[in-house]
């Protein structure tokens, strides 16, 4: 009988490859926000797996932000470089039929020394399936990859083909949390990202960029938990948007917000909102030490 592995796999890449996406099909549960907008990722998260054989660590990483630079993006691509350094094995994740010069840059911050899957997400949107082999071979001449697995995180296609290939290169040893484990994570940090979620769902192309989300109270008072947030923004002008003619948007904001946190922790929720300006909030390394970013 093989001895059981445990191990921690870096899910990296650039933005929107659908790495969240990945990770929450992996585990089976809805733990990292999705949105159809890049770079929505901001905090390393953990999902784990169990299976009879192994445990997984799943460490879903901020993509590497290569156009826009400010202090918290060099704060993300600090944070996802030195998780794929300290990570078992990386799972690099690129879109099939697409390998871009920012996937390119992302791959080279991964240290020649550290082993990697090369992961091809998205088959499913593929036009032609006879491009898809192609595309492999084009893919194993940009590093000498572990392996490389096409797969699709929205269907599921595939993966248990990856987690063979990951399985085999994680070290031996015990598992680290209980098997019914999910996650490394408390509510409080579901809390903040679920509102955070909305924001890039309901709001334009730009604005949920200039946005951040701070838990100020997380209480549990008996059935109930009751939840204090602020809203950072960094403009008059955006604070506005945020909340809406009458307060329309934000009342549209909170309420999915706490839907979906009711759902996730299974019992009632009051969510109090805020929406407060701290100008350049992006660019001020204090805020962003005491936001966790740095």
């Amino acid at each position: 009988m093989s001895a059981f592995r445990c191990g921690t796999v870096a899910i990296a890449g650039r933005p929107n490859t659908g790495k969240s996406s990945l990770l929450n099909r992996l585990v089976g549960e809805k733990l990292a926000i999705v949105s159809a907008k890049a770079q929505t990722t901001r905090r390393a998260l953990t999902g784990i797996l169990t299976t009879p054989g192994c445990q997984y660590l799943f460490v879903d990483l901020p993509g590497y932000q290569t156009r826009h630079v400010n202090v918290l993006n060099r704060a993300l691509n600090r944070q996802a470089t030195d998780a794929a350094q300290e990570c078992d094995v990386v799972a690099f994740v690129v879109e099939a039929g697409r390998f871009s010069d920012e996937d390119r840059a992302a791959l080279a911050r991964i240290p020649a020394r550290q082993r990697v899957v090369a992961v091809a997400n998205k088959i499913d949107r593929l036009r032609r399936q006879d491009e898809l082999l192609p595309f492999i071979d084009r893919l194993r001449k940009e590093r000498a990859f572990e392996a490389v697995v096409p797969v699709s995180a929205r269907t599921g296609r595939n993966l248990t083909e990856l987690l063979r290939a990951l399985e085999g290169l994680l070290p031996e040893g015990p598992a680290a949390y209980p098997a019914d484990q999910l996650t490394d994570k408390d509510e409080r940090f579901f809390a903040a990202e679920i509102l955070r979620e909305k924001l890039f769902q309901l709001l334009g192309e730009e604005l949920p960029y200039r946005c951040e989300v701070a838990i100020d109270s997380f209480k549990e008072e008996r059935r109930l938990r009751r939840v204090e947030a602020t809203i950072w923004v960094e403009k008059e002008s955006q604070k506005a948007i945020v909340i809406g003619r009458g307060g329309e948007l934000l009342k549209r904001i909170s309420s999915a917000a706490r839907k979906d946190m009711e759902r996730l922790f299974d019992g009632k929720v009051y969510l109090g909102v805020w929406v407060k300006v701290r100008r350049d909030w992006t660019g001020d390394a204090r805020l962003l030490r005491q936001l966790g970013y740095a």
